[in-house]
């Protein structure tokens, strides 16, 4: 059996936010043409996320919204602005639900009886979305839908989610603050969009900021998760170990100035995967959230894969 279970769909795909929309289509293709350079992967067709999985983090009124703004969609056609970033278009709510559902499905697979590591590569991203709103490319939380889903199995009690998008992850922050077996681990630019996640300024005592200034390559990255995060981590001792993997701290990417490089992905992968081998039996669960230059999201998706999956 492979090492590494990938849970996708073609459908994530099928939606198109806008002309010139950063979160495009594309983005898809060129993660999955990473994946597919690997010597061996478990690929799992991903299915709609179950509406119990969502309520656990987001409100019923937002959920509501949600449902009435795709039934506008298929109604009229027309694409309909959320926020200035996000928008919903024909077929984006099939992905969102197929993207949180992919995510539980890791969990699965991830904690099944033979214990290894998932992937999923999907688009929306999520760790952006809030309990009740919209934001930021995101519709539903991938990630917190997974940690939550997770948190109802017996033999996961404590989880942590590590994310180390150029862009912080408030979503999820919000989500699971002051839940004291939740910690929420993240590194990403700041000053940046969403304009949160300052490292002095932490919302419980349960979150973990380390913002990096514009221009941070490899060594501040690399210093600040050896010396900072994957501590906390280690000390937090979890059940199992989730990624909001984004890639947009990448040099090429045009929406942020960070200056990582491919093998900064495989590092920061291959740190998560023993740590998850030192405290969950080797669980770990990825999704994929940021990443915008088509290239760079190839080889990062890549490098991360290879990272999550080594001996």
């Amino acid at each position: 059996m492979s090492d590494l279970t990938v849970i996708t769909h073609p459908d994530c795909a099928k939606y198109h936010p806008a002309e010139g929309h950063p979160e495009r289509p594309e983005r898809l293709a060129a993660a999955m043409r990473g994946i597919e350079q690997l010597d061996s992967v478990n690929m799992i067709e991903a299915r709609p996320v179950e509406s119990i999985d969502l309520a656990r983090v987001h409100t019923p009124d937002y959920l509501q919204m949600i449902e009435t703004i795709a039934r506008k969609v298929v109604d009229t056609g027309q694409i309909q602005i959320l926020d200035r970033d996000t928008h919903a278009a024909p077929g984006t709510l099939p992905a969102a639900n197929l993207a949180a559902g992919a995510a539980c499905q890791a969990v699965d697979h991830a904690t099944g009886k033979q214990p290894n590591t998932a992937f999923a590569v999907v688009r929306p991203p999520g760790h952006h979305a809030e309990s009740n709103k919209a934001m930021g490319f995101c519709y539903f939380n991938n990630i917190g839908v997974a940690a939550a889903y997770a948190k109802t199995k017996p033999s996961i009690q404590r989880v942590v989610i590590c994310d180390f998008d150029v862009h912080h992850g408030n979503g999820s922050e919000e989500m699971f603050s002051d839940h004291p077996d939740v910690l929420f681990i993240s590194s990403h630019q700041h000053p940046l969009y969403p304009g949160t996640g300052h490292g002095e300024l932490p919302s419980a005592d349960n979150i973990v900021n380390f913002s990096l200034p514009p221009g941070s390559g490899s060594n501040q990255f690399r210093d600040a998760w050896q010396h900072h995060l994957l501590p906390t981590i280690d000390q937090f001792k979890p059940d199992l170990i989730l990624v909001s993997a984004g890639f947009d701290a990448h040099w090429r990417d045009p929406l942020a100035q960070l200056d990582l490089k491919d093998e900064d992905y495989y590092w920061i992968g291959h740190q998560l995967k023993k740590l998850s081998r030192t405290h969950c039996k080797g669980e770990l669960v990825a999704a994929l959230e940021g990443g915008y230059d088509l290239k760079a999201l190839t080889d990062c998706t890549l490098a991360f894969a290879e990272g999550i999956s080594s001996s």
